[in-house]
């Protein structure tokens, strides 16, 4: 079998075949499906009991599951351009969400030809394609998906104004599109003599053009588009990112299941009479388009030649924000933190890989990989190692998905200036954890101690273990120091001082 596939490998990346007359081999296209805001529990392949998400299951049935895979981030930005650059959030250009340049509408771009994936896959004769939220440049900056390698974009350039899934326009590469939708702010509350009970009182919170069905159908139409020449489709939905909207068609199924309290707007976003089930119905209804695709690519004949990958963007969000209810669909499991945390809740995220007649159907890994692996990764598994760029934080772990031994990561580094500024680093099954490293300006600067876990035993973080191992706290803290650089656009305080304290 090793042999059989040895022998692809060399035919893809010498580009020919055997026979009387030379001919290129297609490359495998590559579907990666980003989640955004969904939690390691939120799948029922990973231990979701309250709804069922099939369709994404099956990708578990027919590959491999990583239980140990890491997002680029706790938020969204950052954790993106991880994925697209192969380097890890102290070293990557984009490492917070911020909005972009002169009040624009979009986030801080990336530089011109920055993000290595698109630019690397393009040389390599791949068709590009980003659908759903992108959130590293805006329309005609450098930072646009269209100057960044990718030759076909839909969806939201902007996350902020993605806060609202009826939104009054889409983005078709450079042209806006007006959709048939009324104008109304993602972020109000149920006015105070409205009635919470009375579903008319949510009917100006909706529209008639669901923006992620059109990301989704617009998807699909560059598969068909494409289906004769290799593809990287980047599908990066924008759900069940708040606010909690959901057509009533996938809602219906769900209203009654739970135990309901109306949520009014009072923590952001947009009131739900029903938040619970809207919840469960947005992740229901991306089931259902991971499913169409999926039925796409057989009727195309390209599932077998088509890498499958579906993760998340970060951990769920908590606190009851927007109405979410992260602890009663256990969303991060058994994990401490949430969105916006290094601890693993906030960055631990499913991850979930099919390749028909490569990786083993029902296959799981319980390896460390992150984010940043993904870029050499996929080099690797379409037959390109030769073009995997130098100086990246990333390592493939292409031997894993094929069944085979691989020797464990050396580490995994993470870091956010924001929600008061945090470092993790894992070493095996060591964690080391600091905060409040960045104090807004009138906050006291106290940064936190170095906290330590271990994950083996508790994968909740539930008890610091620093004192009992002063100089394991010593080692990691020498790597949490090495691997934060200085970033100008997202200092972090209590690591930029020159007493790194």
């Amino acid at each position: 079998m090793r042999a059989r596939w040895w022998l692809t490998v060399v035919l893809f990346g010498c580009g020919w075949m055997t026979g009387t007359e030379a001919a290129p081999v297609q490359r495998p296209n590559i579907l990666f499906i980003l989640a955004d805001d969904l939690g390691w529990g939120d799948l029922s392949c990973y231990g979701q009991e309250k709804f069922r998400t099939p369709n994404i299951d099956r990708l578990a049935a027919e590959g491999m599951k990583l239980t140990v895979h890491y997002s680029g981030s706790p938020v969204c930005a950052p954790s993106r351009c991880v994925l697209m650059t192969g380097l890890h959030p102290g070293h990557t250009y984009i490492r917070d969400n911020r909005g972009g340049l002169n009040g624009t509408e979009g986030q801080e771009p990336v530089p011109p030809g920055y993000l290595t994936l698109p630019r690397t896959l393009r040389a390599l004769g791949y068709t590009l394609g980003a659908f759903g939220k992108w959130g590293l440049g805006p329309v005609g900056s450098s930072g646009d998906p269209l100057r960044q390698g990718f030759d076909r974009f839909y969806g939201y350039n902007c996350q902020a104004v993605a806060h609202n899934h009826y939104p009054t326009s889409l983005w078709d590469n450079a042209v806006r599109v007006r959709l048939d939708n009324p104008p109304f702010a993602a972020h109000q509350k149920l006015p105070a003599d409205a009635d919470p009970n009375d579903p008319q009182s949510y009917r100006r919170y909706t529209g008639r053009a669901y923006a992620p069905d059109l990301i989704s159908a617009q998807a699909r139409q560059f598969i068909r588009t494409n289906a004769t020449r290799p593809f990287f489709l980047y599908y990066a939905t924008t759900v069940p990112h708040l606010a909690l909207q959901v057509p009533e068609d996938s809602l219906r199924p769900f209203v009654g299941r739970f135990a309901e309290e109306p949520y009014r707007g009072d923590r952001g976003y947009l009131p739900h009479r029903t938040p619970r089930a809207a919840y469960a119905a947005m992740i229901s209804r991306l089931d259902q388009e991971v499913g169409r695709m999926l039925e796409l690519l057989e009727q195309l004949g390209l599932r077998q030649n088509t890498i499958v990958i579906f993760t998340s963007d970060n951990g769920p969000v908590g606190g009851g924000t927007g109405g979410t209810d992260a602890d009663f669909f256990r969303s991060a499991a058994h994990f401490r933190g949430r969105k916006g945390s290094v601890y693993e809740g906030g960055v631990r995220v499913p991850c979930l890989v099919c390749w028909p007649g490569q990786i083993a159907p029902g296959s799981q890994s319980d390896r460390v990989t992150g984010f940043e692996d993904w870029l050499p990764t996929l080099l690797e598994l379409v037959g390109a190692s030769n073009a995997i760029p130098a100086g990246l934080d990333g390592i493939s772990f292409a031997p894993t998905l094929r069944g085979q031994t691989q020797p464990p990561r050396a580490f995994l580094y993470r870091e956010i200036p924001g929600y008061g500024g945090q470092q993790s680093v894992r070493v095996g099954d060591w964690k080391a954890v600091r905060q409040r490293l960045n104090p807004g300006p009138k906050a006291k600067f106290n940064p936190g101690p170095i906290e330590l876990y271990d994950l083996a035993k508790d994968p909740g973080e539930s008890t610091d273990l620093a004192a009992r191992h002063p100089e394991l706290v010593q080692q990691l803290g020498t790597l949490l120091r090495q691997q934060h650089t200085r970033s100008e656009l997202f200092p972090i305080r209590a690591l930029d001082r020159a007493d790194g304290n």
